[in-house]
């Protein structure tokens, strides 16, 4: 999970230090308590306003809806919650007690509009079409969560700022960061096949034996565009599929499918599919600005993540067993709820199926 301004890889560390006890215990870091009453407030906002859950779900693709009982959360979600608000008590006690932040109004200001940009940008890249705005959802935060999140938010830019490795994001650094990485911002015309599993094997042997983009996705994809050789489309910096299909085409040649397909759900059965390119052309910076900022902001991300590990590994949690437990991760220590999958999420539509993919 990442924070608001994407920047932050989760480890944390439980400790008995600020040991928490007791029915109305909640959470704790380093001394400071959000207490159970105040914890389960939130809890209870976020699972009974669509607009807050469709917004914290594109941060963290988990269930935040209500649980199988009255006043519950699904288990996950109470755990992700959980993670979310100890990473931002532990950012805004450092960036308060080592780095002498203190922001005033115009800088809590600044950090509203950056977080409900960042929440207004997760939900589009998953193209989630939440019940209201970012702005309806932060309102419907209660007031001590609220500033929580912007407090946090702006120690999280202020802590950023501060790193000797970070890209300053003025106006001349991100031309500069463009005319270094040009060839990255081009824009991508594609074409693609979706082959049943079964005929990876055959696709395969044709591809080896010298067939065409257009040869195979006409004799073996399923889709409607195989038709037409597998045409789909162009897609420039500024289309809100551009991040996924310049992913999916990478660096491979031209016209050439990549031997190893992706697998999605597309009608009810599993496909195997291929992305190609097949033309690539330069975007003029001023179409691809916003995807220069996006991917300037990742790299500052990156290297912000050792330092923003030490924070947490340093930090004393502790974490009441009600909303989590406290286990070692693949990328540390982590707020974790066992549960069966909720039933609501069997058919969601950030479930990994066509609907889910920039070729529809």
């Amino acid at each position: 999970m990442r924070r608001l301004v994407a920047l932050i890889v989760i480890a944390l560390l439980g400790a008995a230090a600020f040991g928490l006890s007791g029915a109305s215990s909640g959470l704790a870091v380093n001394g400071t308590k959000v207490s159970g009453n105040t914890f389960r407030a939130e809890l209870t906002a976020i699972s009974t306003t669509p607009a807050l859950q469709c917004y914290l779900e594109a941060l963290d693709p988990v269930s935040f809806a209500a649980g199988g009982g009255s006043h519950t959360i699904a288990a996950a979600g109470a755990a992700a919650w959980a993670d979310l608000r100890v990473e931002a008590i532990s950012i805004t006690q450092y960036a308060k007690d080592d780095l002498h932040f203190h922001p005033d109004a115009a800088t809590l200001t600044s950090a509203k509009a950056s977080l409900l940009s960042e929440l207004t940008k997760a939900a589009a890249s998953k193209s989630y079409s939440c019940p209201g705005t970012a702005v309806q959802a932060l309102a419907a935060m209660p007031i001590e969560m609220q500033k929580a999140e912007i407090l946090a938010q702006a120690s999280s830019l202020y802590l950023v700022a501060k790193l000797d490795s970070s890209l300053p994001l003025t106006t001349k650094s991100i031309k500069a960061y463009y005319e270094s990485h040009r060839s990255e911002y081009d824009t991508l015309c594609v074409s693609i096949a979706l082959v049943l599993p079964s005929r990876t094997s055959a696709f395969a042997k044709a591809q080896a034996g010298g067939a065409t983009v257009a040869q195979l996705a006409a004799e073996f994809s399923a889709d409607p565009s195989g038709k037409t050789g597998g045409a789909y489309g162009c897609y420039s910096p500024t289309s809100s599929s551009y991040a996924s299909v310049r992913a999916d085409v990478g660096a491979t040649a031209l016209d050439t499918f990549p031997k190893t397909p992706q697998y999605i759900t597309y009608n009810n059965a599993e496909y195997a599919l291929y992305v190609a390119a097949t033309k690539r052309t330069v975007s003029p910076y001023a179409q691809a600005e916003s995807v220069v900022v996006s991917d300037m902001q990742d790299a500052n991300a990156s290297s912000a993540n050792e330092q923003e590990e030490t924070i947490l590994f340093h930090s004393a949690i502790a974490v009441d067993p009600a909303f989590g437990q406290w286990v070692f991760g693949s990328t540390g220590p982590t707020v974790y709820a066992e549960a069966l999958p909720d039933k609501d999420d069997v058919n969601r539509a950030e479930t990994l199926t066509a609907s889910a993919t920039a070729y529809q």
